[in-house]
């Protein structure tokens, strides 16, 4: 069993401080996005009209995004042979989506810190659960995006362009070998070498999780839960009176104004995801005025991004609490491994021991990637 370890304070004020200069770019743009689209002014007045309980539905609807979330994140805590109780489960997960407002959600990756200082559970066996879900959510948007197209010919030129990029991400997963030269390449300079090792075995656990058929399961599970959230969106937009956009409209501009967000890398796709929203809303969305959809995409926001940091904040003090009454022990300790799962020695182990640097620049044994059953 893994033994419990007490938390490390991780000092160094440039990795605190440009997260939020991003996230500072992210609002500024968003506000920007709001003045030029639509009669701040009225903004007031449009808010006032809402039907809140509509806004309340939108929330609940939220929550059964997260709950389906949750459920992939167990089931793929299940693949890597993680066993921790429910409620850490939950907890360590919840305590995640404080950190959504992070670029493309990598923030997340804490969840990973804290299973270890909750449990012991080595960091580098969970994080790729983080990069899998970011996978499975893009995909889940994008086929919900693509089905939109189809039926409602909006926005055709965004949803395939996000489609060359997942694709091509798919194809690295899928295909080793250019997998393995983009991070030889990004490791070239000395200052970046070190990483190359630790590179090459996240790509293969990544590609691990995602091969056919856990893709398939992940995918079938995310699927519905991001379903929620677009439903969501067109009942905030039934909350205004004055308003007629259709659902499946509605579902077609959240997903694709998700991944934009997503792939544009700024924090919680601030700015990217209204400017989207804002503007495919008076575009194509139906019967809606420039200050409604403005209304609209800053309560949706509310409903989904907000919301869930807010939900986030709480966990993550629920998680700090039970680490603060972890007792301090020795350093985690993995299982003892069986002769069937002790490592072989690899070009960089051996370059360890035989003081030969050239040995460590070969990869290790090439994954099968997810082509592989």
């Amino acid at each position: 069993m893994y033994q419990a370890v007490k938390p490390r304070v991780v000092e160094g004020g440039m990795a605190r401080t440009r997260p939020w200069l991003l996230l500072l770019v992210g609002l500024a743009l968003a506000a920007a996005v709001v003045a030029l689209a639509g009669d701040v002014r009225n903004l007031g007045a449009r808010l006032a009209g809402v039907r809140w309980g509509y806004v309340v539905v939108a929330l609940g609807l939220s929550v059964c995004n997260y709950a389906g979330r949750w459920l992939r994140w167990q089931v793929y805590l299940r693949r890597q042979g993680v066993d921790v109780p429910l409620a850490s489960s939950v907890i360590v997960f919840g305590a995640g989506l404080s950190l959504a407002i992070t670029p493309a959600k990598l923030g997340e990756l804490a969840k990973s810190l804290l299973l270890r200082q909750m449990h012991g559970i080595p960091t580098p066996r969970t994080a790729p659960i983080v990069l899998a879900e970011r996978v499975t959510d893009l995909v889940a948007l994008l086929l919900i995006a693509i089905a939109g197209v189809a039926l409602y010919g909006l926005a055709p030129g965004l949803v395939a362009s996000a489609s060359a990029v997942i694709g091509a991400g798919l194809v690295l997963l899928a295909w080793p070998r250019p997998a393995r030269a983009v991070i030889h390449l990004v490791t070239r300079p000395a200052r970046t070498r070190r990483l190359r090792a630790p590179l090459w075995a996240m790509y293969d656990d990544l590609a691990s999780l995602c091969r056919p058929g856990q893709l398939a399961v992940a995918t079938a599970i995310a699927v519905p839960s991001w379903l929620c959230e677009c439903i969501g969106f067109g009942v905030i937009l039934r909350a205004f009176a004055d308003t007629s956009v259709p659902a499946g409209t509605a579902a077609l501009i959240y997903a694709a104004t998700t991944i934009a967000g997503a792939l544009s890398f700024l924090p919680g796709g601030l700015g990217v995801t209204e400017g989207a929203m804002t503007l495919m809303l008076m575009k194509g969305g139906g019967v809606i005025t420039s200050g409604t959809a403005v209304a609209a995409t800053l309560l949706t926001r509310f409903a989904t991004l907000w919301f869930g940091v807010l939900v986030g904040v709480a966990f993550m003090v629920l998680a700090r609490r039970r680490i603060a009454r972890t007792p301090a022990s020795t350093p985690a300790t993995a299982p003892e491994t069986t002769p069937a799962s002790t490592p072989e020695t690899t070009p960089a182990t051996a370059a360890t021991a035989t003081g030969d640097p050239a040995a460590a620049e070969e990869p290790p044994t090439p994954s099968p990637g997810i082509l592989s059953p």
